[in-house]
């Protein structure tokens, strides 16, 4: 069934209401102390200049880094958006048009990844890289590739329990029941195509994975698990879970800053305000876990936090949801928060005292529980870290490249 885009959002979950044109955010007004604009400056001009050294030696997808090196996938993984989005973020903060021609290129190697059925990630790896390119060069075979990987991540959604399966091969029952709240990362991707085709069934996923993980994760205090299980057969909750987390009861920060970007971006796609409630849930549980460093640790509810491991990039990530959802509400506090991480992030957390290093931000943990990537680098740590600093120094810029817009 084909619709207008105006109907689509009207329609789509049976209670989303489309409110006039949509309005450009602008994060509260408040203008940027000058120390802190000079900090997130230098910090995006360094990163800028690692990118540009780096860059040239790329073939691949960078996933990590071992002793300070990127490492490669040769298909991109679940992060392969992330290397074309860091140079994406790079020209628009520069304006070199070397680093614009290397995104598109990188981009391109992403192409065989839009057939792929088999992971929830496809947001991940086509919002930063080809829907950016859609939006920044108006080449329509970059929109046309990125509907067709929103046709892909279509086919995961059950409509019996109305969510996304996140692991798994279709047609087994290997995780067929399991959500996980980083797939509200993924959803943005899906109300992209319901934009571009009119076609509601996009939008009706998107929401009403939303609509259920809004249900199930939010635990009274705020606070979130990594992974809630149903039967898939019925739709019937199980219980939370957890991988990356420390627990099914804990609270992993990387978890709990995607579920704040998530239902922000959510929000401001379908002016549905129990997304905006929801976002300001979990960032409120955030704010008030984070130590007097602000930055971070891999989870909040881990033993040892404060003094635990720390995850750089759950922080830019909050940064970039924090600045969101201010931008969203009008609270201030939201940013003031975020320009804290991000402060911290800048004076603590990136790699500028190395000469080997070929990232931006170090301090990184990608799954503790498995002891898998501990104080290393990651792709979407820097990918993260750009936006938000170019969410605060050139809003109108990013913009163009992500739609900061509200329905």
């Amino acid at each position: 069934m084909r619709m207008s885009r105006r109907a689509v959002l009207a329609t789509a979950g049976g209670a989303v209401a489309y409110a006039a044109a949509p309005q450009s955010a602008q994060a509260c007004d408040d203008p940027v102390p000058a120390a802190t604009g000079q900090e997130l400056r230098a910090a995006a001009d360094y990163a800028v200049e690692k990118v540009r050294s780096v860059a040239p030696g790329v073939s691949a997808f960078p996933v990590g880094t071992r002793f300070e090196k990127w490492v490669y996938s040769q298909n991109g993984d679940w992060v392969g958006g992330f290397w074309p989005g860091v140079l994406w973020m790079s020209w628009l903060h520069s304006g070199d048009d070397t680093l614009r021609a290397l995104a598109l290129d990188s981009a391109a190697r992403l192409a065989p990844r839009r057939h792929d059925t088999g992971t929830h990630d496809l947001g991940f790896l086509f919002t930063p890289s080809w829907v950016t390119a859609w939006r920044l060069t108006g080449d329509t075979s970059w929109r046309d590739g990125a509907v067709q990987a929103a046709r892909s991540l279509l086919q995961r959604y059950n409509p019996r329990g109305r969510y996304l399966r996140a692991w798994g091969a279709l047609g087994t029952p290997d995780n067929a029941g399991r959500m996980i709240i980083d797939t509200m990362m993924n959803l943005d991707l899906l109300v992209f195509a319901a934009r571009e085709t009119g076609e509601s069934a996009f939008l009706d996923a998107a929401v009403g994975h939303a609509r259920t993980t809004r249900r199930l994760f939010p635990r009274p205090d705020g606070s979130i698990p990594h992974v809630y299980d149903l039967d898939p057969a019925t739709g019937t909750p199980i219980g939370p879970n957890t991988v990356q987390g420390y627990s099914p009861t804990s609270a992993w920060a990387r978890g709990q800053a995607w579920g704040v970007y998530g239902f922000t971006t959510m929000y401001r796609r379908t002016g549905d305000h129990e997304f905006l409630d929801t976002a300001r849930r979990l960032a409120d549980y955030a704010v008030q876990a984070l130590g007097a460093d602000h930055v971070p640790v891999w989870d909040y509810r881990a033993p040892q936090q404060p003094y635990d491991i720390k995850d750089a990039s759950a922080g830019a990530v909050t940064a970039c949801g924090l600045l969101d959802l201010a931008a969203a509400t009008g609270h201030r506090p939201y940013r003031a928060t975020a320009l804290r991480i991000l402060g911290a992030l800048c004076r603590t957390c990136l790699t500028t005292r190395s000469a080997r290093a070929e990232a931006v931000v170090a301090r990184c943990t990608r799954n503790r529980p498995a002891e898998d990537g501990i104080e290393i680098s990651l792709p979407y740590a820097d990918y993260y870290l750009l936006e938000a600093i170019l969410r605060v120094l050139h809003p109108r810029e990013l913009d163009r490249a992500i739609d900061l817009s509200t329905v």
